[in-house]
């Protein structure tokens, strides 16, 4: 198989095979609630559905154009996103005391999952015009001083998930970039710090933080979240008790077909489902960044290591909250949580990243077929060489007898 071909055909089948999971498991976890609500059994898979369908057709179309187009237009997507973020803290839909959404008619958006694209976009276009950072002070002009606006503007909605997601992407983008491990080190150092006092200042993410390192001595308060989703998972077992026999989203797992649906998973497919589910998400981080190592192009090896990042990162955070191995942080999982910007968002970047391995495919048998019609050429220029040297050595002869005569 040619190279890069292999690498992105496992991409698109990991990605559809998400989002036909995620599809499955918002309907299980969904159906009940949505019946008992407003009698519409299919009302939240019917909206899933035409969120994947719109994510797939700019899947689509981003893997038919070309990623270059978007480094000239890296600027503008950012400084829209950034007016986005500005817009939703003033106009935007208030849910669960965050404001995170902006509700234009019938639709809602999420502002910050654009952000984190169009972010990610300007730092790799950045990155690939300039050389890695190898201080903390070269780091932060400009990428540390944009990404730390961002991460602000996140706070303030607040949604440290997100916060945490792009600094993780960040991170992937800068690796290979080749900064140096000791800059690394020093700004993940910094990074905790800051993350642990915007945590400690702010009370509910306080709560949070505490009741992650013993959720069971509030399990009724702060900490039942985190003990339903263990229980959940807990009571699947190694294969589970069946697709829509779970009982923990009926009311016991709260935002169980958003950033808790793992659990419903775990307790419905059991331990089979939840690491089938993991090795999918290895499979894409596998492929994605044999895409970017393989890339010759700077901007597109950084723009494919950004995004399996900020997939595989993503679904790091999420997985590692609902076991309880990490505080929670209010993110979904990509391609399989119920949330029309995060499945539409995520789709459209992994059109990119599908670009820049078939780009790299084409640039490759471009290359195999240049050098084949050079070695052709070559082996005939041989070939009517050796025919000629017999006729020359002839003619050589018959000069020499001719001039002893």
């Amino acid at each position: 198989m040619k190279k890069g071909v292999f690498e992105q055909q496992l991409l698109l089948l990991i990605t559809l095979a998400l989002v036909a999971f995620g599809l499955v498991m918002v309907f299980s976890a969904t159906s009940g609630q949505a019946t008992l609500g407003n009698g519409d059994a299919l009302y939240y898979l019917r909206k899933q559905g035409l969120y994947a369908l719109v994510g797939v057709v700019l899947l689509v179309l981003a893997r038919r154009a070309s990623y270059r187009s978007l480094r000239p237009i890296a600027p503008t997507l950012l400084v829209v996103s950034l007016g986005l973020l500005l817009a939703v803290l003033a106009i935007g839909a208030e849910v669960n005391g965050a404001k995170r959404w902006l509700q234009i008619g019938p639709a809602v958006f999420q502002p910050s999952e654009l952000a984190k694209l169009a972010l990610l976009i300007w730092v790799a276009a950045y990155m690939s015009r300039h050389p890695a950072p190898r201080t903390l002070a070269e780091l932060f002009k400009p990428v540390g001083l944009v990404t730390g606006v961002f991460c602000v503007l996140f706070l303030v909605e607040p949604d440290l998930g997100t916060a945490i997601t792009v600094l993780l992407m960040i991170s992937g983008i800068l690796v290979v970039s080749g900064a140096p491990a000791r800059l690394l080190t020093s700004a993940g150092g910094l990074v905790i710090a800051l993350v642990l006092a915007a945590a400690w200042f702010e009370p509910y993410r306080r709560a949070r933080l505490l009741s992650f390192l013993n959720p069971w001595d509030d399990p009724q308060g702060t900490g039942y979240q985190t003990v339903q989703a263990m229980l959940g998972l807990g009571s699947g077992g190694i294969l589970g008790t069946g697709l829509g026999e779970g009982v923990g989203k009926n009311f016991y797992l709260p935002e169980a077909h958003t950033d808790m649906i793992f659990a419903v998973v775990g307790e419905e497919l059991g331990l089979v489902g939840t690491t089938a589910l993991i090795a999918a998400y290895a499979g894409f981080a596998y492929a994605g960044f044999r895409v970017a190592l393989a890339c010759k192009d700077p901007f597109g090896k950084r723009l494919a290591a950004g995004v399996t990042t900020l997939v595989c990162g993503q679904a790091l955070i999420n997985i590692a909250a609902v076991m309880g191995v990490a505080p929670l942080t209010g993110i979904t999982l990509p391609f399989v949580s119920y949330g029309g910007s995060s499945l539409v968002v995520g789709l459209a970047g992994v059109g990119i990243l599908l670009n820049i391995a078939g780009d790299h495919g084409r640039a490759t048998r471009t290359r195999v077929s240049d050098r084949s019609r050079r070695n052709s050429r070559a082996r005939a220029a041989g070939d009517r060489s050796r025919r000629s040297a017999p006729r020359a050595r002839r003619q050589r002869d018959v000069r020499r007898v001719a001039g002893s005569r």
